[in-house]
């Protein structure tokens, strides 16, 4: 690659990873996901959005007004052919404290799940429930996941879909059970924008061998009519995404959220309007529109 090339690329490495840091810390500071002291539990899959979001707190860590912990952990769930190498290679390369915590869930998927269904619902779940109790057991105060704007966008459309639920992934959250706190560090980032970073900063990926290519997998289907949408009116998925963070309960249907059964006249609004002077009606309008 010549000069006048490398220079160009470089150029906008630089402005993606600008990008990416400023957006992470736009929703940290947002949901107030990092406090001082906090010790956070980095959840790594071994993909581009896991790494991504670990290099990119590890590079806010240094400049935070807070001080906050770091500490990686990756479920190995011993799908055949894993590369249990990988991981803890790159982790003692970037001098990043972690955990490998190793749990069969795959053969507990492969029994459960017929084969050619959709895995992802109990793999998730399985996960879930061992990283939520690794984390207290090693004091963890958050628990850090890699989901990006588009998981968000996605999630949203699944659960109205298929669900018949109007809810997507919160930037942050706290487990049913009170005892953990889940941030989304990455909840204001494009997936095309962490793709082409982790291309740049050449991440060992590791891809997930438990789902294969399951092409028909309704998160698939979303993702594609959300990439339809998109190249058709460019913004679109931005557009949703400002919806999410602009809910009025009070202009949807949910009695939970809004208490429409209290919903009243107001006799002095009602008084008031009674009480007009005259001419200050649809008449005023009357000589104007006889000028015309």
């Amino acid at each position: 690659m010549s000069q006048p090339a490398l220079r160009k690329e470089r150029l906008e490495f630089n402005k993606l990873q600008k990008r990416l840091r400023r957006q992470v810390g736009s929703a940290i500071a947002d949901y107030n996901m990092i406090e001082e002291g906090d010790r956070i539990m980095v959840c790594l899959s071994g993909g581009k959005d896991s790494y991504g979001m670990l290099d990119i707190l590890l590079n806010l860590q240094k400049t935070a007004p807070v001080r906050f912990e770091l500490i990686a952990v990756n479920m190995d769930q011993k799908q055949p052919g894993f590369p249990e190498h990988v991981l803890p290679e790159y982790l003692a390369k970037v001098g990043v404290p972690y955990h490998i915590i190793e749990r069969d869930t795959y053969s507990i998927v492969k029994d459960v799940i017929p084969e050619g269904k959709t895995t992802c619902g109990l793999c998730s779940r399985l996960r879930r429930g061992t990283l939520y109790s690794f984390a207290n057991d090693i004091g963890a105060t958050k628990i850090a996941l890699g989901h990006h704007r588009d998981d968000i966008i996605e999630t949203l459309f699944l659960n109205m879909f298929y669900g018949g639920k109007l809810k997507a992934m919160p930037p942050k959250l706290l487990s049913d059970d009170k005892r953990n706190v889940l941030i989304r560090p990455l909840a204001y980032c494009k997936e095309q924008d962490l793709a082409e970073y982790a291309d740049y900063k050449a991440f060992p990926i590791i891809p997930c061998n438990l789902c294969g290519s399951q092409e028909n997998l309704q998160r698939q289907v979303i993702k594609q009519m959300l990439s339809d949408w998109e190249r058709q009116h460019p913004g679109r998925t931005e557009t949703i995404f400002s919806a999410v963070r602009n809910v009025a309960p009070s202009q949807l249907a949910d009695t939970t959220l809004f208490d429409f059964a209290q919903l009243k006249q107001d006799p002095a609004a009602v008084a008031e309007d009674h009480q007009e002077k005259p001419g200050s009606g649809v008449e005023q309008f009357i000589p104007a529109l006889q000028l015309s």
